[in-house]
């Protein structure tokens, strides 16, 4: 079984500024980590592959540093790794990187399983996964709680899912996309092993002259969605009003009487 996780390289910290030219997140000079979500993603992956045998290879598009997380992924346990980057991707959207990481599964040949987190902590779409999805044509299983069967023989996964108001279980045909919550596991760390195998692997770089992606459909210019405009929310003015009282009870009702007064109850 191969199995092809999607782990995208997040900034690591709240100093989060963007080009007020392209209107697109300053990565240069920013610390990165793995997507949180995505180490759920990954811990899924490496399940199955206990379960079921075959290889789980991490993937990711970014700049070259995106290495990185990359090696991480294989410190975590996956077998190996591969870095989507050119100049060419710069500025992709989420249509166009889900175009790109789809050109990248089909060029790897045969792939029975994309494991993807819900969404990015920095875009916050989760619209990357189902758009792989739509890029190949494979049915796509998202919001996945817990892995119920997996068939080889028969190509077919069975999941339950969470929903806002439940849960459901599905089952899809492999080839499939899996989109995982953070409540499906909990990921497991890097092991000194894992992490002088990942130091010792070399993770290739493809670019659209790799994969065969049309560069006219990548990056800032091959990308749909446009930003208008980036800004920090005003500050909203407010004063503190402090309730002190001889007993707790009579805090409490000094309380109670603040909340009437402002209709608030």
């Amino acid at each position: 079984m191969r199995i092809v996780v999607m782990c995208k390289s997040v900034p690591d910290t709240m100093d989060v500024r963007f080009d007020p030219q392209t209107k697109t997140m300053v990565r240069a000079g920013v610390a990165t980590t793995i997507n949180p979500f995505d180490l759920f993603a990954i811990e899924a992956a490496l399940r199955l592959r206990e379960q079921h045998g075959g290889t789980v290879t991490a993937m990711t598009m970014g700049p070259s540093a995106a290495q990185r997380e990359l090696q991480d992924a294989i410190a975590m346990g996956c077998d190996d790794a591969v870095l989507l980057s050119s100049p060419a991707y710069a500025g992709s959207d989420t249509w166009a990187t889900a175009y790109a990481l789809a050109c990248a599964v089909r060029y790897m040949g045969e792939v029975d399983l994309i494991v993807c987190g819900r969404q990015a902590q920095d875009g916050d779409t989760g619209q990357v996964g189902p758009g792989i999805a739509r890029q190949l044509g494979w049915p796509q299983v998202t919001y996945v709680s817990r892995v119920c069967e997996l068939d080889l023989m028969a190509r077919r996964i069975v999941v339950e899912r969470l929903l806002e108001d439940g849960r459901q279980t599905l089952a899809a045909q492999l080839p499939a996309v899996m989109t995982v919550l953070k409540d499906a596991n909990l990921p497991r760390t890097a092991t000194l092993r894992g992490m002088r195998r990942a130091h010792r692997a070399v993770v290739p770089t493809w670019g659209p002259e790799i994969t065969g992606a049309d560069p006219r459909l990548v990056g800032l210019d091959g990308s749909p969605t446009r930003v208008v405009r980036v800004f920090s929310p005003t500050a909203r003015q407010g004063q503190v009003q402090w309730i002190t009282a001889a007993t707790p009870q009579k805090v409490a009702e000094g309380l109670l009487a603040a909340l009437t007064a402002e209709q608030l109850v």
